[in-house]
């Protein structure tokens, strides 16, 4: 249920300092607030990497305050904080006087003292049990939709629900001419294979990778294989164990480019990332490979373009914890067991679909 508006409301702060897919997921509530409240001012209180892909870039938010290093919501809980530059920041988000803040950012065990030292007249956010209490809130429960569970948090400052509930993230001409210095200006057929993942448990062996690419290729699809600088290694293995060419971008575009070339793809096959629900965003044709509770949180809405090929591996094979009950120190890959000829016949799903779009991107 809807609650009321808000009036009058100039400033609008939004915490999401974390990941670029768990960005992605908060961007049909950061539609529906823009169409609720389209005069407001509304900043992303976000981490570097928010900023770059923000950049004179349409999207419904104005502006990027980056969050210094902040146990439990930009940096995790054991990481250290310079309090004077907290305080700095603290006082300069003090000063933008923002009539409403949101935490769009977890349970708020941090994040909700984080947002109510920003001054603002109205919070409001998530609450699991034990985290202090903001104005208004809505109870966090971990296996529940990632793009629902933020569009119900900004229901309750009067948002409606978005014309879409998927995300979307507009590729403007300079992600497209950085894709076209690195791909090439013909309008081929193109696989993306992303086979990173901040998480190792979430990460499909770079051997099923390659025999994914090896087959795409056999098809007819050219092969480019992304990630960050961090994830090189990665792309190495998936590009040195295919027998056909692979193009490896790893660490060579900018997030802009990156956009650029997932909007070029016919399909992207990858984890469940950051690059994979970049390329939903775009309109592109993805298959990603999830563990089942992450399903839950990050799976496709829709399926017209859309398809998942799931782990159902619940117990840790070192120790044997029971993964939905709590975190072992095992990091063994909980979806190694998804066969590549599930994922395979998922992409002769989404690529007959995919083939339809117009290809005027060089």
């Amino acid at each position: 249920m809807t609650a009321s508006t808000l009036e009058p409301v100039d400033r609008i702060a939004v915490l999401r300092a974390n990941g670029l897919g768990d960005f992605v997921f908060s961007l049909p509530a950061l539609t529906a607030l823009r169409l609720t409240y389209p005069a407001a001012q509304i900043t992303l209180l976000g981490v570097a990497h928010h900023a770059q892909l923000l950049h004179a870039r349409p999207s419904p938010v104005d502006q990027v305050e980056v969050v210094p290093p902040y146990p439990g919501v930009s940096v995790p809980e054991s990481h250290g904080q310079d309090e004077a530059e907290m305080a700095s920041f603290m006082a300069r988000m003090q000063a933008a006087r923002f009539d409403l803040a949101l935490q769009l950012h977890g349970g708020g065990a941090n994040s909700n003292a984080f947002v109510q030292r920003l001054g603002a007249l109205t919070t409001a956010g998530l609450r699991a049990p034990g985290a202090p209490a903001l104005d208004r809130w809505v109870r966090y429960e971990y296996f529940h939709p990632e793009v629902l569970r933020y569009l119900e948090v900004v229901g309750l400052v009067g948002a409606d629900t978005p014309p879409s509930l998927e995300p979307q993230l507009a590729v403007v001409q300079r992600d497209r001419d950085e894709a076209t210095g690195a791909l090439g200006a013909e309008a081929s057929c193109l696989a993306v294979l992303h086979p990173g993942a901040s998480d190792p448990r979430r990460r499909w062996p770079a051997p099923q990778f390659s025999k994914v690419g090896d087959e795409l290729a056999r098809r007819g699809l050219d092969v480019a294989v992304v990630g960050d600088l961090a994830e090189k290694r990665l792309v190495d293995a998936v590009i040195s164990g295919m027998t056909a060419p692979a193009l490896g971008l790893a660490g060579s575009l900018s997030l802009g480019g990156l956009l650029g070339v997932l909007e070029r793809a016919d399909v992207v096959v990858g984890n469940d990332s950051g690059p994979l629900h970049l390329a939903a965003a775009v309109g592109t044709a993805t298959v990603g490979i999830y563990w089942c509770g992450n399903m839950v949180n990050g799976g496709p809405l829709t399926v017209h373009r859309h398809r998942a090929a799931v782990s159902w591996e619940l117990d840790c094979p070192v120790c044997g914890l029971n993964c939905m009950k709590g975190r072992c120190d095992h990091d063994h890959s909980f979806v190694g067991s998804v066969p590549a000829d599930e994922v395979l016949a998922a992409v002769d799903d989404v690529l007959p679909v995919c083939g339809e779009r117009e290809r005027s991107f060089g």
